[in-house]
């Protein structure tokens, strides 16, 4: 099918342009690459040095003879985003295109802002230019379990059925986001549910865990193919940062206490996900949420695997405890559904000790390239009044 991938140069959505086109679909990225200004602007960079997205597209169809089309289109550029929609003629829309850094829009008020901005309005951009020119185009869209918090239940998928006062009704699952970054996607599911209901949109809202590994057999092609490895304080994942801090022989920084529970995936379940859901699309007014994600684990639970892996590679590793600098529940309940995804034929890739490796590995690799300064957190959820400050905290 044709399938315009927004946000294509990301780090999921690089991954997933790749594997689409891999699998014969018709892709075109349309992305104004403003995540690279982002890092630009604030002194960073991905570990593994990436490509140009010219150079990256390029080398993919000299190395698989597959063509991968460019349209440098922002979504917050209304006009732009519907010429794109339009030339692409797209069967589906696959949106990352959005700033999903947490850190990021809480620095301070411009970058929640900017942060509602690309997002929020973004996305109501997408359903507009959908509904004017592919109303029949099937949207796969990039949400997150960080939507809804950690409640005291289960977390089901997307919706719950409430009994009230005698009487009930299904109605989406209570959210409890943790940042204005995780708002602003609160924000989309209610546009994209509301659009569905008025205009018979078709949509799959995916809920997804946070996304670990750097390799999918398609970006393991050339090294010009190479996918994000991104660790620092503001884009950085957990994971990551315990990988890189592992392999220069630092302790591995656990904010808090290290009980907060989250949800995660490999990139190689992330593209497959995306494929399930275009594969299996939703119905005409259908809007429907998957929880994407294959394993829950706490933060302190990362440490001692790294640790471990760290040490059966011969490499010092120690685990320390720092401030957190997030307003967060550090010991709670946290159980989710996942079984959509699941019934469509996902098998799941499980958190490996070999990846672990492959990560520390990778970093111990281009270790001169990591930056440590970029690790330690220096973006406070509190206003600095009333919190400690974290931007002088210790990697070692």
């Amino acid at each position: 099918m044709k399938v315009l991938v927004i946000g294509g140069d990301g780090y999921c959505g690089w991954a997933t342009s790749l594997y689409l086109s891999s699998r014969g679909h018709d892709v075109t990225i349309a992305d104004n690459l403003v995540r690279r200004a982002w890092d630009r602007e604030h002194g960073l960079d991905s570990l593994v040095p990436i490509a140009s997205l010219r150079r990256r597209i390029d080398e993919w169809t000299r190395v698989t003879g597959r063509t991968i089309r460019m349209d440098e289109t922002d979504v917050t550029d209304y006009d732009a985003l519907c010429r794109a929609v339009r030339t692409a003629a797209p069967d589906a829309v696959v949106h990352f295109g959005q700033q999903r850094s947490a850190p990021f829009s809480m620095i301070d008020r411009e970058h929640a802002v900017r942060t509602h901005l690309n997002n929020t309005v973004g996305n109501m951009n997408v359903l507009w230019a959908l509904q004017e020119h592919a109303p029949h185009a099937h949207l796969v869209k990039l949400g997150t379990m960080g939507e809804y918090g950690t409640p005291n239940i289960d977390v089901e998928e997307g919706f719950i059925t409430i009994e009230h006062n005698g009487r009930s009704d299904r109605l989406p699952f209570p959210k409890q986001p943790g940042s204005f970054y995780h708002l602003t996607k609160v924000s989309d599911s209610d546009q994209i549910f509301f659009a569905c209901r008025v205009w018979g949109l078709r949509a799959t809202d995916l809920n997804q865990g946070v996304v670990y590994g750097t390799h999918t057999e398609q970006t393991a092609l050339s090294p010009a193919l190479a996918n994000r490895y991104d660790y620092d304080h503001i884009f950085g994942t957990v994971i990551n940062r315990f990988c890189v801090q592992a392999a220069l022989g630092h302790p591995l920084t656990v904010y808090g206490r290290g009980g907060q529970t989250r949800s995660f995936l490999d990139i190689r379940d992330t593209v497959r996900c995306v494929e399930i859901a275009l594969e299996h699309p939703a119905q005409e007014g259908e809007y429907r949420v998957f929880n994407q994600f294959t394993e829950m684990f706490a933060v302190e639970q990362l440490a001692e695997r790294v640790r471990h892996v760290a040490q059966s590679l011969g490499l010092p590793c120690e685990i320390t405890h720092v401030a957190n600098p997030r307003v967060e529940r550090e010991s709670h309940y946290y159980n989710c559904v996942n079984t959509n995804l699941r019934s469509l034929g996902l098998e799941p890739t499980p958190l490996s000790d070999e990846t672990i490796a492959g990560l520390i590995t990778l970093a111990h690799e281009h270790r001169e390239r990591v930056d440590l300064r970029l690790i330690p957190p220096r973006v406070e959820w509190r206003p600095a009044a009333e919190g400690p400050a974290h931007g002088t905290i210790a990697v070692a």
